[in-house]
């Protein structure tokens, strides 16, 4: 049962009733796979397409599914994972920690500063863990990255054919690219810079540098460049690694190393989904309060980038 809010939960869940909201692409390819092969997780699936409930359910073999979010809300609820539109994130999310349900919502938490600071404040006041899904700080080739020189960090997350608000490009898509380099940067950010190209109100590409005592950090999307891809790249002290689509690895010091995903190891693991869910569903067992705060940082970063992007266009 969800614990009160403002109260404490129950230390060392042994077993837990988990909900999981929204039945998309991320849901069925990252979380589901990790969540339905974990024990004593009791999973609750809720998305309001009958259809959609119902294939996915039998896909993965969980009984339990709830048309509305009061049905699912009913079964009291250890956590719950958040995979809606993004324009539903801060309605289900309000729900669920009001009911003092700790809470694993996607980035971005919201499509707008405010209904992140609201979020995290919320769950602030009710002492209620309130986790982002930023996957890529678990990813085993980005984690490493921090045992490397970072005197320069160059980060690409390019599309096909992609343009967008800039609100929806930001928020919905190079946030992880904020994110990572904020995760990966050395020291404090002393100096902000934006550039970005739009055409008819559609944003095609933005460029971010942030700089500070001896590093530089870029971090580039072009969603009109011809390649679906991410690159990572972090150098100083004469070395140079490379990240190829957060799975292969290049060492350069003098002659190159090529580190590539072993073939048995799962996508999300790869990608961090696997390492991520379990330091939430960790979290809830123990009773760690997880709050948003280092993760509002991210935000109020893309917000100020969608102001620049904003006052370049005007």
């Amino acid at each position: 049962m969800a614990a009160a809010a403002g109260q404490p939960r129950r230390n060392m869940l042994s077993h837990m009733k988990i909900g999981v909201i929204g039945l998309g692409d991320i849901a069925q390819k990252a979380y589901l796979p990790v969540l339905a092969a974990q024990p004593g997780l009791d999973l609750h699936l809720h998305t309001r397409s009958r259809a959609t409930l119902d294939r996915v359910g039998d896909a993965y073999r969980i009984a339990h599914r709830h048309p509305t979010l009061d049905g699912l809300l009913d079964q009291g609820l250890d956590a719950a994972f958040v995979h809606a539109p993004t324009g539903d994130h801060v309605g289900i999310a309000e729900r669920l920690l009001e009911a003092g349900v700790p809470v694993y919502l996607d980035k971005p938490l919201a499509a707008d500063l405010g209904g992140a600071e609201h979020l995290v404040q919320l769950a602030a006041d009710r002492r209620v863990s309130l986790m982002t899904g930023f996957n890529r700080r678990y990813a085993p080739a980005y984690t490493q990255c921090l045992d490397h020189p970072r005197d320069l960090i160059l980060m690409q997350k390019n599309r096909i054919g992609l343009p967008g608000s800039a609100r929806t490009f930001v928020y919905d898509d190079f946030i992880h690219v904020v994110d990572t380099l904020r995760f990966l940067l050395p020291g404090a950010v002393q100096d902000t810079a934006v550039r970005a190209k739009t055409r008819d109100g559609a944003v095609h590409h933005v460029v971010l540098q942030l700089s500070g005592d001896g590093f530089t950090a870029i971090g580039v999307m072009n969603r009109m460049s011809g390649s679906t891809e991410e690159r990572l790249e972090v150098s100083g002290e004469d070395t140079k690694r490379e990240v190829l689509n957060i799975a292969d690895v290049i060492d350069h010091k003098g002659q190159p190393t090529l580190r590539r995903r072993g073939d048995w190891v799962p996508v999300a693991r790869q990608r961090g989904f696997e390492q991520i869910t379990h330091t939430f569903l960790d979290a809830v067992r123990s009773g760690k309060l997880l709050d948003g705060q280092d993760s509002l940082r991210t935000h109020e970063l893309c917000e100020r980038i969608v102001t620049e992007i904003g006052a370049q266009t005007a």
